[in-house]
């Protein structure tokens, strides 16, 4: 008698092997005691049938900025309603550890501007339970959780705390300071940070507009804190490199470069965040080729990918060019759909569109990289419910207004009030350069890559990429239409296995006797993604995206079933993982 039976599904392992039929898998306390043909495995305790269905390993989502919510929040969501089961936090260089007392409002204003999380919602919500990062671990440790989590050491606060002003004010690190840090970051790797991280495109600012400490970081200051964190003989190093998002064509060359010199050096999986831009669309292919070449060298230079484009939603709920207006100003306190009831005024919306053109014509040589974003009609896109993050051209405002022959503005502001104000448009910025997904489709199947770049628990306003695990399934591997689409044992090693293994988690990320049972039963033929919706659920009343799915039987993480039919059962046998 097994404690948890999962009965005749069709196993999608992890290892990449084609999809098996009728297999059950047994689980007793936290560990996988039996895969095999239904016929061989003994009854459970509680059997879970999974007949029609998919069996995989949890998914390990290696990219979120759960640092401040894991100190008060126990669901992690938007991440685990996706069959994510491990997430890894501290990336891009913010984080809040270590942290002497007066550093924490600078902390928070830098994570609030690099990722968008509300700081009145940090502020009200960190514990601040530590100053030094081995302190921080113990404090998560300290909490119970629907999935596990790891955290890696991050540029930010380290060199804030190590170099107080000239840190944050990104000054040269002296050889005293690099000294300490790499210090610090031998010892937090040591005590169980999964690596360190650091952020070096110019788009990632504090709330004050200055860039996150380490932008600038000379290559003494990196490969010195790159070899402390070598030297506890494991961690990843984790780089958003400079010229991201296309705004310096020379940077990313170079970037790849020394990221390349650097993994040669420690001995350590280096993994770069890479994302197609519109001023260099095909940089990423050059790029790409250099890091197999460096692994064919025996060097571990991974890009990390996205699942889908990266850009912002519009709609009444997040933000739009109407939203800032005098005449929109006695609205913001009504509900949404009240809102685009009240909009369906004529004389409103003349007013409305007459000052958002006066605004926009006013900044137009003064910023016209803002003018440019808010006025490209062509690439902002009906997001729809379900969802289509691969849009098609006719979906664009300009493609939509020509259609019903009106000025883009006017189609703009008639679909903000579709169904009851909680419609959403998808403004594109990255990964989508050509109007399709098909350079999304060639990362996806290279080989020097890993997924990530899902984003759980940041840009609560804008986005809600956390739940890209579930688009990977029902888009790249069942539903797109506009290319070739992913095998599902490729797209389950993708967000199991390799994400896995690049983070040194062995006992997970495959469904095999002796692991970890961190599993997802998927009612994969029905699984859908709907529309993200805002909610007001943050300390201080703070407000983000979730976005619901619909098809998991079944997440469980350590043994527990943790979600059943798409909901939260009370359960929290996540923890603390340890490097």
């Amino acid at each position: 008698m097994h404690d948890l039976v999962i009965r005749n599904g069709r196993l999608v392992d992890g290892t990449g092997a084609a999809p098996a039929d009728g297999m059950s898998v047994a689980v007793d306390g936290n560990v996988i005691t039996a895969v095999a043909p239904d016929a061989e495995v003994g009854p459970g305790t509680r059997e879970i049938d999974a007949q029609g269905k998919i069996i995989t390993p949890g998914f390990v989502d290696i990219h979120t900025h759960y640092d401040g919510q894991a100190t008060w929040d126990s669901e992690l969501e938007p991440s685990t309603p996706h069959g994510v089961t491990t997430v890894v936090m501290g990336n891009c260089g913010v984080g809040f550890a270590p942290a002497k007392p007066d550093e924490h409002d600078f902390l928070i204003e830098l994570m609030e501007g690099v990722e968008d999380i509300p700081g009145a919602a940090l502020s009200e919500g960190i514990s601040w339970n530590w100053e030094s990062f081995p302190e921080y671990l113990d404090e998560l440790e300290r909490g119970e959780y629907a999935a596990d989590i790891a955290a890696m050491i991050a540029h930010g606060p380290l060199r804030a705390y190590v170099m107080g002003k000239r840190g944050a004010d990104n000054e040269p690190a002296t050889s005293d300071d690099i000294a300490e840090m790499a210090q610090l970051v031998n010892e937090a790797v040591e005590a169980g940070a999964m690596g360190f991280s650091t952020s070096r495109t110019i788009g990632h600012r504090a709330m004050n507009g200055e860039p996150v400490p380490g932008t600038f970081a000379a290559e003494d200051e990196l490969f010195t804190i790159g070899r402390a964190m070598a030297r506890a003989g494991k961690g990843v190093f984790e780089v958003a490199p400079a010229g991201l998002g296309g705004e310096d064509l020379v940077a990313p060359k170079k970037e790849i470069d020394w990221i390349c010199r650097l993994a040669d050096d420690i001995g350590r999986p280096v993994t770069w965040l890479m994302l197609q831009n519109m001023v260099e669309p095909d940089e990423w292919k050059e790029l790409m080729e250099r890091s197999q070449e460096a692994q064919d060298a025996g060097h571990q230079v991974i890009p990390q990918v996205a699942g889908r484009p990266f850009g912002i939603l519009i709609g009444l709920s997040t933000k739009h060019r109407f939203k800032d207006m005098p005449s929109f100003a006695p609205l913001r306190d009504l509900s949404f759909a009240e809102q685009a009831e009240a909009m369906g005024d004529p004389e409103l919306k003349a007013r409305l569109i007459a000052e958002s053109t006066q605004v926009m014509e006013s900044i137009k040589d003064s910023q016209p990289m803002a003018y440019q974003v808010v006025s490209s009609y062509e690439r902002q896109y009906l997001l729809g419910d379900p969802v289509d993050y691969e849009p098609t051209p006719d979906r664009s405002i300009a493609a939509l207004a020509e259609q019903h022959g009106v000025e883009p503005i006017e189609e703009l502001y008639e679909r903000l009030r579709d169904r009851e104000g909680r419609a959403l448009m998808m403004m594109p910025f990255l990964g989508y350069a050509h109007g399709n997904g098909d350079a999304l489709h060639e990362m996806l199947t290279h080989p020097a890559a890993v997924l990530g770049l899902a984003d759980g628990g940041a840009h609560a306003n804008f986005i809600c990429d956390a739940s890209t695990p579930t688009w990977m399934l029902t888009h790249w591997v069942r539903d797109r239409e506009r290319g070739p689409r992913l095998p599902l044992e490729h797209v389950i090693k993708k967000m199991t296995a390799d994400t896995a293994a690049l983070f040194g988690f062995t006992d997970r990320g495959v469904v095999e006797v002796g692991k970890r049972a961190d599993l997802n039963v998927i009612d994969f033929d029905n699984l859908q993604l709907r529309e993200p919706h805002l909610v007001a659920d943050l300390p201080a009343g703070g407000t983000r995206l979730l976005q619901a799915a619909e098809g998991y039987t079944a997440t469980i993480v350590g043994g527990q079933v943790t979600r059943e039919n798409d909901a939260f059962t009370g359960a929290r046998p996540g923890r603390l993982v340890r490097s």
